[in-house]
């Protein structure tokens, strides 16, 4: 098997199927089906199953999967590793969770870029789950997502919490800015998140988690797997949501949405940085992330590790 092979199996297995991939790796669909082809040839078996334009993970392929983003990885790495020997300057890639590209983010980059001038920064945006597998696979330096990983290959260094607010239309018929309890919400329509699989913490529990411990028997909770379509259902009175504030900042300036403080309710997100942790620690990675920890004062508060796989560094 083949370099271009693992990294076109990955590739498919991230983005669903063989046309999609072919997009990504700017590579023809016939050349994408080649690679797979004789990727199953070697090892003697069947990766994917095909639906369609949709492609599902055999057995095989699950079990595959981890130790070809372990090895596209460490091939990734090795290229970092032997262009900072060399002093050559490679972009450094970084995933982020598009709602933290904010302020201290921005302050970030420009202390980075201000310090390594002729190294350009490639910022891509993401899910958490996403930022995760970008990093896992070594095609992201570091990623910025919201709670740490429990993958053990991963290292989630904390960098705060972001506060979480109930949001209403601005036209919602509770008028006040703050509540005793959630009980005034209790027969609204609720817009969240699905839970993150093999994560014992994600944004799709946070919410039911808050009405739960609320008293809200069997709330209504529609899941909307996008917090820009969550906040337009909501501006357009199809729905209430706990969102972050760094979301909501340019509708609550322009008045289209409103939040509503709740007295006892105290929902955050944690904020961490991920990498890989046997993976190259390239010095403009660490830069960066030195970088990320000075400037992160607007979150709510220093988080402390709450897991093996979360560390200070």
């Amino acid at each position: 098997m083949t370099l271009d092979e693992i990294e076109t199996f990955v590739c498919i297995a991230e983005v669903g199927g063989f046309t999609e991939a072919s997009t990504r790796l700017r590579r023809s669909q016939p050349a994408v089906s080649r690679r797979i082809r004789e990727l199953e040839r070697a090892l003697s078996a069947p990766l994917f199953e095909r639906a369609g334009r949709r492609v599902a993970l055999t057995d095989a392929g699950r079990a595959f999967l981890p130790h070809a983003q372990a090895a596209l990885a460490a091939a990734r790495d090795g290229e970092r590793a032997v262009r900072d020997v060399a002093g050559e300057a490679k972009p450094l890639s970084v995933a982020i969770v598009g709602t933290l590209a904010d302020s201290h983010v921005v302050d970030a980059l420009r202390a980075f870029e201000a310090r390594f001038p002729d190294a350009p920064v490639d910022l891509r945006t993401a899910t958490s789950r996403e930022v995760s597998v970008l990093v896992r696979s070594g095609e992201a330096d570091l990623g910025l997502r919201y709670f740490p990983d429990a993958d053990p290959a991963l290292e989630s260094v904390p960098l705060g919490a972001e506060r979480l607010l109930v949001v209403v239309p601005a036209s919602h018929e509770i008028t006040e800015r703050r509540l005793p309890g959630l009980g005034p919400l209790r027969d609204e329509r609720w817009l969240g998140f699905p839970p993150e699989r093999l994560q014992p913490d994600s944004f799709g529990q946070v919410l039911r988690r808050h009405l739960a411990a609320a008293g809200l028997a069997d709330p209504s909770i529609t899941v909307i797997d996008s917090l820009t379509a969550q906040k337009r259902l909501v501006e357009a009175g199809l729905g209430v949501a706990l969102m972050p504030v760094s979301a909501v900042r340019e509708e609550l300036r322009i008045g289209s949405l409103r939040t509503i403080e709740v007295d006892g309710l105290d929902a955050e997100l944690p904020v961490v940085a991920v990498r890989r942790k046997d993976g190259h620690r390239s010095r403009l990675a660490t830069a960066f992330l030195t970088e990320l920890k000075a400037r992160t004062p607007e979150l709510c508060r220093p988080l402390e590790p709450s897991s093996p796989s979360t560390v200070v560094s």
